[in-house]
């Protein structure tokens, strides 16, 4: 632990990333140092606890890759991670963003006081997938911002779809996540077939089983779709009211919006 003494803060904490108190003690950093560290202006504060270098501008992405880089299991997902990747339809406009992280920790409340152009939201994936913690791992995507040392790891778009699904049609329409199915004309059926094992949503089960059917792209043909039917007892049992004053689709007992049906 002596070694660690002789860190500089620039190598502990990287330009363009921040680091918390907490985990700058867990390094073996000394109380003492680190406060030597901030007198001497080498490190600055920028909430409680929280600290950068003097010449790191803050930004999303540096805050949710330090978060990933302390350990923190949350990434970008959702309708965040396939804008990030290409696949978002809609555009946010205006000053204030708004980005989806999701995993199975929690969020930082330092992490709401540091730019007030963006705001953080939790997605627990408890509702979605079994083993959150194994998908973290195999279902992501390594995304450059600007520092090479430290990518940002953010939901593949397989599995930011399934999130996107999880929020039909209560945040996100029908027609916004058809938009978004369109555009998905290279992903991986590998993916998809793990990612299906493991749903532990039976809506969003349905939904992805109809947004497939509806688009019919190339990779279906590789994919397990075929064993998921009402019959399997796969997709659970019963009919679900996802469009209120909608069409029943016959195939997967869910109801979708009357001009979307057929």
């Amino acid at each position: 632990m002596a070694e660690i003494e002789k860190y500089n803060p620039q190598v502990l904490v990287p330009h363009g990333l921040v680091v918390t108190r907490s985990w700058l003690l867990s390094k073996g950093v000394k109380r003492h140092t680190l406060d030597n560290w901030i007198k001497s202006d080498q490190l600055s504060s920028i909430a409680y606890g929280v600290y950068k270098r003097p010449d790191t501008k803050v930004t999303w992405q540096g805050i949710v890759c330090s978060l990933q880089r302390m350990g923190n299991d949350l990434c970008p997902g959702g309708i965040t991670a396939l804008e990030l990747q290409g696949l978002g339809h809609y555009s946010e406009l205006g000053y204030h963003k708004t980005i989806h992280l999701y995993g199975g920790d929690n969020l930082p409340a330092w992490t709401s006081k540091l730019l007030m152009d963006v705001a953080f939201v939790r997605h627990s994936e408890r509702q979605l997938f079994k083993e959150g913690k194994f998908l973290n791992h195999d279902y992501n995507s390594e995304l450059p911002w600007g520092l090479d040392e430290w990518p940002m790891t953010v939901s593949s778009p397989e599995r930011a779809f399934f999130e996107v699904l999880l929020d039909v049609p209560d945040a996100i329409s029908f027609e916004h996540a058809d938009q978004l199915m369109q555009g998905m004309v290279n992903l991986s059926p590998r993916r998809l077939n793990k990612l299906l094992e493991r749903c532990a949503s039976i809506k969003v089960r349905r939904l992805f089983l109809w947004f497939t059917e509806r688009h019919q792209h190339a990779w279906v043909k590789k994919t397990d779709v075929d064993c998921y039917t009402m019959e399997s007892g796969l997709l659970g049992s019963g009919k679900r009211v996802l469009a209120k004053g909608g069409k029943l689709d016959a195939r997967y007992l869910i109801t979708v919006p009357e001009e979307m049906h057929g």
